[in-house]
C-alpha cells in the first residue's frame, strides 16, 4: 500500500488532535508516515504510532524556531523524497497552509485546501470541500502530480489504530533562501483555559445582540459549562466588545465544531461562511425572522438573556 505523509502539528511532542485526525484519514487512502519536526519526538511517536503512523520522521534543527515556515518546508521536502508518498495531508491552520502551498510548487503537485473529507479514488485521493460560503459541497481531486492536501480540523474523529510508530531521523538541509525572514521575539498568547477556537469540538457566540463587552460573560458561562470555545461575529469584535482573534466568518477564522451555538447573531453571509460546516448548529435570537433560522438544526426564539444563563443552570444541573 502507497505511503502517505503527516505533517505533525504538535507543541514540544504534545500532538494536537487535528494531526490524529490526518491520521484517521490518511489511512483510507494509504499507510501514514508522521513528519515530526522540533523537539519531542520521542514523546510524540507512541502517539502518532498508537493512531497508525507506520513511520515517524523526524528532525530537530533551531531553525525551525528562528525563521518563518520555509526551514520546515525545507525538511518535508526531504520527507516527500526519502517516501515518495501518494499524498501530502497537512493540517488547514494558517502555517500550515502555507506550508502545503510552498511545498506544493517546489514539488511540482496540485494543493487542494481546507478539505472536510478525504476517500480513496481510482485516481487518486478525493477530497470533499465546502465552497462559496459553503453553499456548496464539491469533491475534487489532483489531476497532476502528488497532491497536498489541508484538511480543516474536526472533519474526521481521530480512531486509533495501533502500528509500528518506528522513530527514523530524517537529514534536512536547510537552504541559505529559507533564512530571508527571522523571527525576532516572540510573545506567548494569554491562556484562558478554553480550547482553541479552530479546534474545539464546541464553539458559543456572541454577536450584536450581546449588546456590549460587559455582557459577554453571559456567552463565556455557556461555554464554560460545556467546555466550549467562545467566539464572536464581525459586528461584536468591530465594536470592541470581543477580541479580533476569536472573530467567526469569512474575514475572520472558519470553525467546525460538533456543535456550534450561536447568540444573538442574525447569520449574515459573512459569519455564515466560517461556521456553516459544523455538524449541529443551534441558534437563539428573538429575532424569528433571522437568516441564521434558515440552516439551523435547532432554534430558540427569545432574548438570550432569558435563554442563555438558564441552558448554563441546566448543563450544570445535569453535569451534577
Amino acid at each position: 500500500m502507497a505511503e502517505v505523509l503527516v505533517y505533525v502539528d504538535h507543541v514540544d511532542g504534545a500532538v494536537r488532535k487535528p494531526t490524529l485526525e490526518l491520521l484517521t484519514l490518511a489511512r483510507r487512502i494509504g499507510e501514514p508516515v508522521a513528519v515530526h519536526l522540533g523537539p519531542g519526538a520521542e514523546q510524540a511517536a507512541a502517539v502518532l504510532g498508537e493512531h497508525g503512523a507506520v513511520k515517524v520522521l523526524t528532525a530537530d534543527a533551531p531553525e525551525f524556531a528562528e525563521y518563518l515556515v520555509a526551514p520546515k518546508v525545507d525538511a518535508l521536502q526531504a520527507a516527500y523524497e526519502a517516501v515518495s508518498p501518494a499524498a501530502v495531508l497537512v493540517p488547514s491552520s494558517a502555517e500550515g497552509k502555507e506550508i502545503a502551498a510552498r511545498l506544493a510548487i517546489r514539488i511540482g503537485g496540485g494543493i487542494i485546501t481546507d478539505a472536510v473529507d478525504l476517500e480513496a479514488g481510482a485516481e487518486g485521493p478525493v477530497a470533499t470541500q465546502s465552497v462559496f460560503a459553503a453553499s456548496f459541497t464539491t469533491k475534487s481531486r489532483v489531476s497532476k502530480g502528488t497532491p497536498v492536501i489541508t484538511v480543516k480540523p474536526n472533519s474526521a474523529a481521530p480512531e486509533a489504530a495501533p502500528a509500528a510508530g518506528t522513530v527514523e531521523q530524517l537529514a534536512v538541509t536547510i537552504g541559505e533562501k529559507s533564512k530571508g525572514t527571522k523571527v525576532v521575539s516572540r510573545t506567548p498568547r494569554e491562556s484562558t483555559g478554553r480550547p482553541e477556537l479552530t479546534e474545539a469540538a464546541i464553539v458559543v457566540s456572541g454577536g450584536r445582540g450581546v449588546g456590549g463587552a460587559e455582557n459577554f460573560p453571559v456567552i463565556e458561562a455557556l461555554a464554560d459549562s460545556l467546555g466550549a470555545a467562545v467566539g464572536a461575529s464581525r459586528a461584536a469584535v468591530d465594536a470592541g466588545w470581543y477580541p479580533h482573534t476569536h472573530q467567526v466568518g469569512q474575514t475572520g477564522k472558519s470553525v467546525s465544531p460538533q456543535l456550534y451555538i450561536a447568540a444573538g447573531i442574525s447569520g449574515a453571509i459573512q459569519h455564515r461562511a466560517g461556521m456553516q460546516t459544523s455538524k449541529t448548529i443551534v441558534a437563539i435570537n428573538k429575532d424569528a425572522e433571522a437568516p441564521i433560522f434558515e440552516l439551523v438544526d435547532y432554534g430558540v426564539v427569545g432574548d438570550l438573556f432569558d435563554v442563555v444563563p438558564q441552558l448554563t443552570e441546566e448543563i450544570k444541573t445535569r453535569k451534577g
